[in-house]
């Protein structure tokens, strides 16, 4: 078993390498490679690198020969992603829906619209009644 770097063409997915092991032919390589375009090369994706390897199983009576393992840099944050498939296509598609997820999980936690400016009552913050009484003394 060989490994072989086939990098993307893309500027984004240049910086995510697709490495294979064993033997996985170039249709499944490219299949993948597209569906990894279509999920990195979208304006909001700044900062991303890592790699992505794909293997299929040299024994022959395995009942999910195909799998991958992604590891992602998205800023400050590390994705670390695995699957196992019976074919290459479903392997490439359920890759890409996993790193979908874990992006937009890592997207809605950095979010700073979504974070309240006081902590809440049981953090230290103001409770309801503070509020309240607060908003009656100001003229």
């Amino acid at each position: 078993m060989t490994s072989r770097d086939t990098g993307g063409h893309a500027p984004t997915t240049a910086a995510v390498q697709v490495r294979t092991e064993g033997e996985v032919d170039e249709e499944s390589v490219a299949y993948a490679r597209a569906k990894l375009t279509a999920l990195f090369d979208r304006p909001e994706m700044v900062g991303i690198g890592g790699e992505v390897r794909i293997t299929r199983a040299a024994a022959h009576h395995a009942e999910q020969p195909w799998s991958a393992t992604a590891e992602i840099q998205v800023g400050s944050d590390l994705l670390v992603v695995h699957a196992r498939e019976t074919s290459a296509h479903a392997l490439a598609d359920r890759l890409q829906d996993r790193l979908r997820s874990r992006m937009e999980r890592v997207a809605h936690r950095t979010d700073t619209a979504r974070r309240s400016a006081t902590p809440p009552p049981w953090r230290g913050g103001p409770s309801d009644d503070q509020q309240q009484g607060r908003a009656e003394r100001t003229p």
